[in-house]
């Protein structure tokens, strides 16, 4: 089932699943709880406007008063383009311009891809251990922006991709959306997290957004695949809910 919130605005997502993300990631910090039960937060970044803008705002909240013990949370990654860190394309180096640098958490918990523009299968299977290893029971929140067609990371309809079932971690070699080169996490590892969250904003993602809540076929709306074992949140502004 997904849990509807209703923003107006894109602004006014932002500062809902800002302040809602630092009272879920300060709450299990207090009380020693989340997925694995030793008070660290695990969570999967994503990039985009929605993704970028809400590390943004968390980064606002986080200067203004300070809840949040950077050194008990986990940091990974949805998805990368095959390109290094310091590239305007890396979505770890978008976050880490937007929050990762202004906060004091430790650089071993921030986990990247490790993505230089050269081969991929090793960086994406050394990925799957490392998320084996540090988040066994899966992630706490998985953040997950989407395109006006459904896409989530780099699970686009009616591709391989979207249709894996086993590997938690994949190359992809053909994105439709470019650059075509990246590694991502699949629909198992998404479904591993206690809480999914979808940032959806825009008029041309209503379609997709009224799939989500349909629960339809999720090779041809793979955002629609998206679940928390505990809770699936749909951030929905108006804009982008007038086919509901």
């Amino acid at each position: 089932m997904v849990t509807l919130r209703r923003p107006d605005t894109l602004s006014t997502l932002l500062d809902q699943a800002a302040t809602s993300l630092i009272d879920v990631v300060s709450s299990l910090q207090t009380t020693g709880g989340g997925r694995h039960g030793d008070g660290v937060a695990r969570l999967v970044l994503t990039g985009g406007g929605a993704g970028i803008g809400l590390l943004e705002r968390i980064r606002e909240l986080e200067d203004a008063d300070s809840r949040i013990d950077w050194s008990r949370v986990h940091v990974f990654f949805g998805d990368d383009r095959n390109v290094p860190v310091d590239h305007e394309d890396s979505n770890e180096g978008q976050a880490r311009d937007a929050l990762l640098n202004h906060v004091d958490i430790p650089e071993a918990n921030i986990h990247g891809i490790g993505l230089d523009g050269g081969e991929m299968e090793e960086a994406a299977r050394a990925y799957e251990q490392l998320i084996e290893e540090l988040a066994p029971k899966g992630f706490d929140i998985h953040l997950l922006g989407m395109g006006h067609e459904g896409h989530i990371n780099t699970l686009f309809p009616h591709t391989d991709a979207v249709r894996e079932t086993q590997r938690l971690v994949i190359a992809v070699t053909d994105s439709p959306k470019p650059p075509a080169e990246r590694v991502t996490l699949t629909l198992p590892a998404v479904r591993r997290a206690e809480q999914v969250w979808l940032l959806v904003s825009g008029k041309d993602k209503a379609q997709a957004a009224k799939a989500i809540v349909d629960r339809a076929n999720f090779e041809e709306w793979p955002a629609a695949g998206a679940e928390g074992t505990a809770d699936t949140l749909l951030y929905l502004t108006d804009d982008a809910a007038t086919a509901l």
